[in-house]
């Protein structure tokens, strides 16, 4: 802790003062030319910019004026994906999220009221009190990310993305569903569990690790109640509940993956800090749900469902660490060369194994887009194949 004189003995106080305010004006005055000139050059240069490529507010900096073709198409490609969120996101709100005086508490605009199916709250309740105000704040998440997204490509001149020519799958009919077109179908899903095997291993699929095991096998489970008759059965909606437990890791998990690997491809520096940025959040909502799907295989959780007759094991003494509850933390694997020491990382972080094109594989496989035409696939695959193409331009 410094000493309350912070000046040398052989230098007055009152002489330090006027030194260091000197210092400060002469670096103002260096600070003020240089904004000058760059405002010279920005007009000057202004003429030559679409109008759509300036921020209302006039405070782009440099870096962001320029916006290379493969960071609009990282760009764009990670629209694309937060709008599929969102709308997976927007349905487990209405049914199990909370509502404030019939309102979402949401800071984004589009969130849906929440907690419409009182069954269904109550056994998500079950695994975690918390977890319908999760859900909320998840889903405000994924909304602001796909609105930030679409405006910055268009306040620098590029098209935004849309999918809602596709928001025409069936909704739900239980209790709190609202009656719309969806683009993402979560009543009939294969749920991949092997992000939790992977994530307590010491192998990196990225160096040569085969395929992880699945904790449990989930094949055309609902992760939301589908009709009013779901909610009538105990054993029945605890299952779906646990199954969506199990399904908001999987969806945040492959996001983590994503953002780091697409990253890595960003030229701007703005670009790499937006990526790296709602990344993190992305990382931060995979931890939040790893931690929250243990329950999901303890009792009185542990349930079969009777319509699909999918069972949830016991796990909640299980010691073998690639199924132990309480080791949610990334275990240290290979990363960067097999020559350096293993180290505990997000993976897979590579463009084969986590970039957009296997993104979007990942979300076909868990039947996510039951439903949808041909139209929409090739869609959002020209749009993943323009985001992995991309290149750091340096």
């Amino acid at each position: 802790m410094p000493s309350s004189n912070q000046f040398s003995a052989t230098e007055p106080a009152e002489l330090s003062t006027v030194a260091a305010e000197d210092d400060v004006q002469a670096h103002w005055n260096r600070v003020i030319k240089r904004r000058s000139f760059l405002k010279g050059m920005t007009i000057a240069g202004a003429a030559a910019v679409p109008g759509s490529a300036l921020f209302a507010s006039g405070a782009a900096a440099s870096d962001s004026a320029r916006l290379t073709d493969g960071d609009a198409a990282i760009l764009r490609f990670l629209a694309a994906a937060e709008l599929i969120e969102s709308d997976l996101w927007e349905q487990y709100t209405e049914l199990g999220g909370v509502s404030v005086n019939g309102k979402s508490d949401g800071e984004s605009p589009g969130v849906p009221a929440g907690g419409g199916n009182a069954p269904y709250v109550a056994a998500l309740t079950s695994i975690d009190g918390d977890m319908p105000q999760y859900i909320t704040d998840n889903t405000d998440d994924e909304f602001s990310h796909a609105a930030f997204l679409n405006a910055y490509l268009e306040a620098h001149g590029r098209r935004k993305v849309d999918l809602d020519e596709f928001r025409n799958l069936p909704s739900s009919t239980a209790t709190g569903a609202r009656n719309k077109g969806r683009l993402t179908n979560l009543m009939n899903l294969n749920v991949d569990t092997s992000w939790y095997t992977r994530y307590r291993s010491t192998a990196n699929v990225d160096f040569g690790a085969s395929s992880f095991a699945q904790l449990l096998t989930i094949k055309h489970q609902p992760a939301i109640p589908t009709n009013k008759a779901d909610e009538q059965n105990s054993a029945r909606i605890q299952a779906i509940a646990n199954t969506a437990a199990f399904h908001f890791a999987f969806i945040e998990q492959g996001g983590s993956s994503l953002y780091t690997t697409l990253l890595q491809q960003a030229s701007s520096v703005e670009v790499l800090r937006i990526v790296a940025s709602i990344g993190g959040t992305e990382v931060d909502h995979f931890s939040l749900w790893h931690d929250k799907v243990s329950t999901a295989v303890a009792p009185p959780n542990n349930v079969t469902d009777p319509v699909t007759h999918l069972a949830f094991p016991d796990l909640s003494s299980n010691t073998d660490e690639l199924k132990q509850t309480n080791l949610i933390l990334p275990e240290p694997c290979t990363f960067i060369s097999p020559a350096l020491p293993k180290v505990s990382v997000i993976r897979p972080s590579s463009t084969a194994n986590s970039g957009a094109v296997a993104a979007v594989n990942a979300f076909t496989d868990d039947n996510l887009f039951d439903g949808q035409p041909p139209s929409f696939f090739r869609k959002l695959m020209e749009l993943a194949e323009a985001a992995d193409a991309a290149r750091r331009d340096v």
